[in-house]
């Protein structure tokens, strides 16, 4: 008989078991801690790609849907965007936003399965973000991806949401670990080194708003939804698309944290300087909160530009950084740039500025991968079936994580480093 039958029958709890083989049995009661982490792991045999993946995402205002095979081919996906929703109230209401998954999120899943001619019964797993994110929106992924597997009788992968956006580039690109990847999106910003599909190293952080955040605020606060062009646009497009005909160098705004030598980011301040711009040019020319300024397009080249050179500025830090803490391979690192802020082509322009002064290759998603998207967290659900990672049975209960940092912080080790950065010209054309 083998172990596991063992285990099943409950045998090694037995006096009998435990005084003939003490060690035997306390390596059982460990393998049955350890079983809920390693549920149907699957072989590195042939076939794998055979494999099928649902992969669920609500963690903030869409809803997405994918399956993938075990290679990453996209059979099947499906998106529901919230955004003109949340565009008309000026910003995301937790509330409104869990209303609308849950009225979306069943339909989502079915046009996605659809799509791919995938039964749910002929699937291999399924996963879903359960961190970190709105806490409402969280809950209705996961509770109905709990439901779904119970259903169906399907291991469960919970996913973190910033480690698939992290992973979705080698979905698309043959890119070995260990690589840097910066996370910039309207939540989250963060400098990280990628040494396995569940191993990170923390660089670097924002302490206060999110890049995307700021931009939407800075778009708020210059009332761009009145704009022609941009009434239909998130606030960070609307800033990109304004910036494209305005002149940075009329207004002057300070890169944030120049004289703290770590890769964390901040962007508050910056939204601060913004906004006391925008008050003196309204006093200036007489036009009222709300009425869209003569000059918009030169304040939105400028706040996108000093984004860019802050993001470009700790990135420099942090490839200095690992280089000589040997964190990067010596032969062809690479940085990997993802996220929904990502998609910003000026940004883009920047890092590559960094990439190509240091010696590393950037490589970046395309621009519906950088977005929250179903795809993603199924390729996620991938990489981790693959190496037998993370996987749960069905009836195991998880919780969401509103707040969930990412990988192992080694924040004070970088600030202890004190790197300065050498002055790099960001000559970038629109």
């Amino acid at each position: 008989m083998c172990w596991s039958s063992l285990i099943l029958l409950g045998v090694f709890k037995s006096k009998w078991f435990m005084s003939m083989f003490p060690f035997k049995a306390h390596f059982l009661r460990r393998l049955q801690q350890c079983r809920h982490t390693c549920w149907c792991t699957p072989s590195p045999a042939k076939g794998f790609c055979s494999r099928l993946i649902l992969g669920i995402e609500t963690s903030c205002d869409d809803t997405g849907a994918a399956v993938l095979d075990g290679k990453g081919a996209i059979l099947g996906e499906s998106l529901h965007s919230q955004k003109e929703v949340h565009l008309r109230a000026g910003g995301i209401i937790p509330t409104v936003a869990q209303h609308l998954h849950r009225e979306n999120i069943e339909r989502v899943v079915q046009q996605a399965l659809e799509r791919s001619g995938v039964e749910p019964s002929q699937l291999n797993a399924v996963a879903t973000t359960v961190k970190p994110g709105l806490a409402l929106s969280l809950g209705v992924g996961l509770e109905f991806s709990q439901r779904f597997v119970r259903q169906y009788n399907k291991p469960f992968i919970p996913i973190h949401h910033m480690e698939a956006h992290a992973l979705t580039v080698r979905m698309l690109h043959p890119i070995a670990f260990p690589f840097l990847v910066l996370l910039i999106s309207g939540g989250h910003s963060l400098l990280a080194v990628a040494r396995g599909i569940d191993d990170f190293l923390l660089l670097g952080y924002t302490l206060d708003e999110a890049p995307g955040d700021m931009l939407d605020k800075v778009a708020r606060r210059l009332s761009l939804i009145k704009h022609p062009q941009c009434f239909t646009l998130s606030g960070g497009q609307a800033i990109e698309l304004l910036a494209k005909d305005g002149d940075r160098l009329k207004f002057s705004f300070r890169t944030p944290m120049g004289q703290t030598h770590d890769c964390c980011f901040s962007f508050a301040g910056l939204r601060n300087q913004v906004t006391m711009t925008i008050m003196k040019q309204e006093a200036e020319e007489g036009i009222e909160e709300g009425t869209l300024l003569p000059c918009v397009n030169d304040i939105a080249a400028a706040t996108q530009h000093t984004v860019a050179t802050h993001l470009a500025k700790r990135t420099h830090r942090a490839i200095l950084f690992c280089k000589a803490n040997g964190l990067l391979p010596s032969s062809s690192p690479t940085l990997v740039l993802s996220g929904g802020v990502a998609s910003n082509h000026y940004i883009r322009k920047a890092l590559n500025i960094i990439a190509e002064t240091t010696g590393l290759c950037l490589l970046c998603p395309p621009a519906k991968f950088c977005t929250d998207n179903g795809v993603m967290i199924a390729w996620n659900g991938v990489e981790r079936l693959r190496e037998g990672k993370g996987i749960l049975p069905p009836h195991v209960d998880v919780c969401y994580e509103p707040k969930a940092p990412l990988g192992v912080d080694i924040t004070a080790e970088v600030r202890a480093a004190a790197i300065r950065v050498p002055s790099v010209r960001m000559k970038i054309a629109n």
